[in-house]
């Protein structure tokens, strides 16, 4: 008796998007096993079909969802959810049953499904159970990293070209496409189910499925925040390290499109805050070595941020290092000068006076406790 092809899915007609509604029963099994990666001749041995059956079937199938092509007819076979990454014919095995000589399909035991580490504060990498993923083409890598700043949230095709194309949008569809390869790499062919889900308002990644720096980020500010709230330095300081250490290079470096570029700049603002927030608690705990080697770093890095500056000159004057925070100072109004052809501020002018005649340093070199944190 000849076998036939399951999909290990619900029945429930309402997993079927309207699209493929309008298929009958074998152009959805010839759909489904499309999708599964196998070939006519394949199809054709799993159905007790001829192989010119199938290729009739996936004629028709093109015409009535106006696909262009068999590449296209995956990737539709994913997104109306016929098809699971993992799940499907070459994923079974196969054991003959007593009795008569009839073949029947067995499914593998379901194993947990494997752990996925997204990271957005540097250049956009992916783990999958600690082995980095291969994730394409920059464009590709700013869509997966628009639905991991999705927090959760479907974002539409359209959304998606707008995020990463902006004024510029591709002359064919390819967010599809670039889905289907994603889940392809995000999936190690084991688990159950897809880490890229599509619902009826478009893509997002499926909740619990993923790991995001950027959600770890979100959690350590918000405590950071019920540190100050509460005059708790040391646990403030230690809050502020683990989220610097999130960060490995420029937020999403490298990436084109809208959001990204808008993304970089806030990324890169908060890790300043809290940089800002720590020095500032270090300070106030003495830790002033530690406070410098930090504020050195980033004024490195923002050379044009004279609040920044403002706290190394402290940090440098109340460690005894008065000619090293004046250099500081010189410096900075160098490059203010050249870069932007404006004075130091106030602020920066009013640390400088009070360097110079050795007056004691408080709270008037920083900002005060939070301010300008964006925290």
């Amino acid at each position: 008796m000849p076998t036939t092809l399951t999909t290990d899915r619900p029945r429930a007609t309402t997993l079927f998007r309207p699209a493929a509604t309008v298929l009958g029963h074998q152009e959805r099994q010839v759909l489904s096993a499309i999708g599964c990666g196998l070939r006519d001749d394949e199809i054709a041995a799993e159905l007790a079909v001829p192989e010119d059956t199938v290729a009739e079937h996936l004629a028709r199938i093109l015409v009535k969802l106006g696909l262009r092509d068999r590449a296209a007819a995956i990737v539709h076979a994913f997104d109306c959810g016929l098809v699971v990454p993992g799940r499907g014919p070459r994923t079974r095995t196969r054991t003959r049953p007593a009795g008569p000589a009839a073949l029947t399909v067995a499914t593998r035991a379901p194993r947990p499904a494997p752990t996925v580490r997204i990271s957005l504060l540097g250049p956009v990498r992916a783990w999958r159970d600690g082995r980095l993923i291969d994730l394409g083409h920059l464009r590709q890598q700013a869509v997966l990293a628009a639905l991991a700043l999705g927090a959760g949230r479907s974002l539409s095709q359209q959304q998606l070209l707008d995020d990463v194309w902006g004024m510029e949008p591709p002359v064919t569809n390819v967010v599809p496409v670039y889905v289907y390869r994603l889940r392809k790499a995000l999936h190690d062919g084991a688990g159950p189910r897809t880490v890229i889900e599509r619902g009826l308002r478009g893509y997002q990644l499926v909740p619990g499925a993923v790991d995001v720096d950027v959600a770890r980020l979100r959690e350590l500010v918000t405590g950071i925040g019920k540190a100050a709230r509460e005059s708790e330095p040391l646990e403030g300081v230690r809050l502020c390290a683990q989220a610097l250490q999130l960060f490995h290079g420029e937020p999403l470096a490298g990436l084109p499109g809208p959001l990204a570029e808008r993304e970089r700049l806030r990324l890169t603002e908060r890790r300043i805050a809290i940089v800002r927030r720590k020095v500032e608690w270090q300070l106030r705990l003495g830790q002033d070595a530690e406070a410098i080697d930090e504020l050195f770093a980033l004024t490195a890095a923002h050379p044009l941020d004279e609040p920044l500056a403002a706290m190394l000159m402290r940090a440098l004057y109340e460690g005894g290092r008065q000619a090293e925070a004046l250099t500081v100072f010189e410096r900075a109004r160098r490059r203010l000068a050249d870069d932007l052809g404006v004075p130091p501020s106030r602020m920066l002018r009013r640390a400088h006076q009070m360097i110079l005649r050795g007056d004691e340093a408080g709270p008037s070199l920083t900002p005060p406790a939070g301010a300008g944190t964006g925290l």
